[in-house]
């Protein structure tokens, strides 16, 4: 299925899949994460993902982020194919252009808030004082402004999340892939993070957040549902989403 917003051309996609496999193990043992999965995303769009738990979303992100490499199909981002990239591309790739909001965070304990949002600029070669300076706006922007020197286990679960959130933002990011970005988070202070990142994707970037939520997919211009790591529906209203998440939707 093509997960696109319509039309044949591509070249303005920010992220696109092209029947992307990919498969854990081998033989009997072997676990089908994804079966051949399209999708494009351009600027200015948000896509939600929902499924069952188990059907590919998080396996979605990591290979639109370069963190994993299909089995079969292509990745790209930008026009770039990212299996022609090396691990230093890849890398670089990611500093630069993509923000990922993971679901366990992966802040770094000997750095404060505004060190861990900063350290993608600095590693990219920002000044230490101009990255600092665009770490505290981006904290400022999820309402951390007050607790850039503290440290992740200083911080709330919720706080340690909005501070993920600020990394993710921070710069030019192009493509930004949220992985359940509102977790741990109370409601009214999850929904000023789907405003943040629907402004983000307003001014355009592109955002694929993976959600449970039907509420949070709301936010989104398309929902694409995947259920045993097929994509079964791309839909702008949410017709059917019980169904689809409990699977007992076509």
């Amino acid at each position: 299925m093509d997960g696109g917003s319509g039309g044949d051309d591509a070249t303005e996609a920010v992220l696109e899949l092209r029947e992307v496999h990919r498969t854990h193990g081998t033989g009997p043992a072997a676990v089908y994460a994804l079966r051949g999965v399209s999708l494009v995303v351009r600027p200015g769009e948000l896509v939600a993902v929902m499924g069952p738990s188990g059907s590919g979303k998080s396996t979605l992100l990591t290979l639109a982020g370069g963190l994993d490499s299909p089995t079969s199909g292509e990745v790209r981002v930008e026009g770039q194919p990212l299996q022609a990239l090396d691990r230093s591309g890849l890398a670089r790739l990611r500093r630069r252009r993509i923000g990922y909001i993971f679901q366990n965070l992966n802040l770094i304990g000997s750095l404060t808030a505004v060190e861990n949002v900063a350290l993608p600029l600095e590693l990219d070669g920002t000044g230490v004082r101009r990255a600092r300076r665009l770490a505290l706006e981006a904290l400022t922007e999820v309402g951390m402004t007050e607790l850039g020197d503290r440290f992740p286990d200083q911080l709330s679960g919720g706080q340690q999340q909005r501070v993920a959130i600020a990394r993710a933002l921070v710069g030019e990011r192009r493509l930004v892939l949220a992985d359940e970005p509102t977790g741990a988070l109370d409601s009214q202070t999850g929904e000023a993070v789907l405003r943040l990142l629907r402004r983000r994707v307003d001014a355009g970037a592109a955002g694929v957040l993976v959600t449970h939520e039907a509420r949070h997919a709301g936010w989104a211009d398309r929902v694409v549902f995947l259920r045993d790591g097929v994509a079964v529906d791309s839909t702008a209203p949410l017709v059917g989403i019980e169904a689809l998440l409990s699977g007992s939707g076509r």
